[in-house]
């Protein structure tokens, strides 16, 4: 599922300036859509690349006509100043909704915007959902409850969209019932907020891995071997690393270069990952030869206790120096190993915290992360695979 945040900006936030400073937040901050009403279409996209939605109350005849393509929006929302808010009073049929007609009748109205006043309201945005590609829910004095009901309701018929005023509301809308909400629309003036939100729904996307224990086997010198450092254009912390490893079924932790040495300066762009041929996991679980690493490419940033994100390769750098072959033993009994950069500045977790590998010994734990083997330019296959 793709997480996504909507930021509202329509007249209620209040003139064009103040509109406009929101806007502007939310682009620098990256969110996914911005929501406004119809006479501003062509101002956002002036301010830059974002998808833009409109609140419409117009005649659904004439929906997306206009004449500007500028001044077309990506997607209109019916339900503000109509029945979806409060402003016209909810017919006791739905079959005579004017919003539910307009929703039905134009292609180009995708979406609708529904307040939960009621158990009433509940129901309409259910009804809503059976058309609406995107169906917004805004709660007054939110409780939990409203959501719960209408994801458990809806399913996948529609994106799900949850009214929200802080990042908080917005972690609490992603983790309903295991599943959440799709995405949220914000309303918030405040630019921390408002990237706090983009964050949460970063962090909603990432994968979490189960990394564990290895022995070390035997950790020998291995000569010379060309080497690889991936540069990112992302500056890492202090716990984070990358997984990499000759053996696509276990591949090693190896921390960023974020730590200061008395033989270089820290490099916390940088993971020093090991000799050309190995594995290094990407964003989408696959995985991709050090060797094949050019700029443009995005790789997987881990932490210790198995939080991702993604970065983006600037550069590989391949150079021949000495190496380690590092062998270690899973709790299964599976031998996996990797060949490493044999200096002081590499370093990967033990039981004792961040250990430079030139002090590793066998018998030490080190940090792995397991998985299905077998890979066919870099995705898993189901087939019969030896790596030795």
């Amino acid at each position: 599922m793709t997480r996504e945040v909507w930021l509202k900006a329509d007249g209620a936030v209040g003139d064009w300036e103040a509109r406009k400073r929101r806007i502007t937040a939310g682009l620098e901050a990256g969110v996914d859509w911005v929501l406004v009403d119809e006479a501003d279409v062509a101002r956002v996209r002036e301010l830059g690349q974002v998808n833009v939605a409109a609140f419409t109350s117009e005649d659904a005849d004439v929906i997306g006509e206009a004449e500007d393509d500028a001044a077309d929006a990506d997607a209109y929302v019916v339900g503000k100043n109509g029945e979806g808010d409060g402003t016209v009073e909810l017919p006791s049929d739905f079959s005579g909704s004017a919003d539910l007609t307009t929703l039905r009748r134009n292609d180009e109205v995708a979406g609708a915007y529904v307040r939960i006043l009621g158990t009433e309201y509940e129901s309409f945005a259910e009804a809503a959902a059976a058309d609406a590609d995107y169906t917004f829910v805004v709660g007054e004095d939110w409780t939990i409850i409203p959501l719960e009901n209408l994801i458990a309701r809806i399913g996948d018929e529609t994106t799900l969209v949850a009214g929200v005023t802080t990042a908080e509301e917005a972690d609490t809308a992603f983790e309903t019932l295991d599943i959440g909400a799709d995405a949220v629309l914000l309303d918030s003036d405040d630019p921390d907020e408002i990237r706090r939100t983009v964050g949460v729904r970063d962090r909603a996307e990432r994968e979490t891995l189960d990394l564990e224990w290895a022995e070390v086997v035997e950790i020998a010198e291995a000569g010379a071997a060309d080497r690889v450092c991936v540069d990112t254009g992302t500056l890492m912390d202090g716990d984070e690393g990358m997984l990499v490893g000759s053996m696509s079924r276990g591949l090693f932790f190896v921390y960023a270069e974020t730590a200061e040495s008395p033989y270089v300066a820290s490099r916390p762009f940088r993971v020093n990952a090991g000799a050309v041929h190995a594995y290094i996991r990407t964003p989408d679980g696959g995985t991709k030869y050090l060797a094949e690493l050019e700029s443009g490419d995005e790789v997987q940033v881990v932490d210790v206790e198995g939080h991702t994100r993604e970065a983006v390769v600037g550069r590989a750098k391949i150079e021949r120096r000495p190496m380690f072959r590092l062998t270690a033993e899973t709790d299964d009994g599976d031998r996996i190993d990797t060949l490493i950069q044999n200096a002081e500045t590499i370093k990967v977790e033990t039981e004792d915290g961040r250990t430079a590998i030139t002090d590793v010994e066998a018998g030490d734990r080190v940090k792995v992360f397991t998985q299905e083997g077998g890979r066919h330019f870099g995705e898993q296959v189901e087939e019969r695979i030896i790596e030795k």
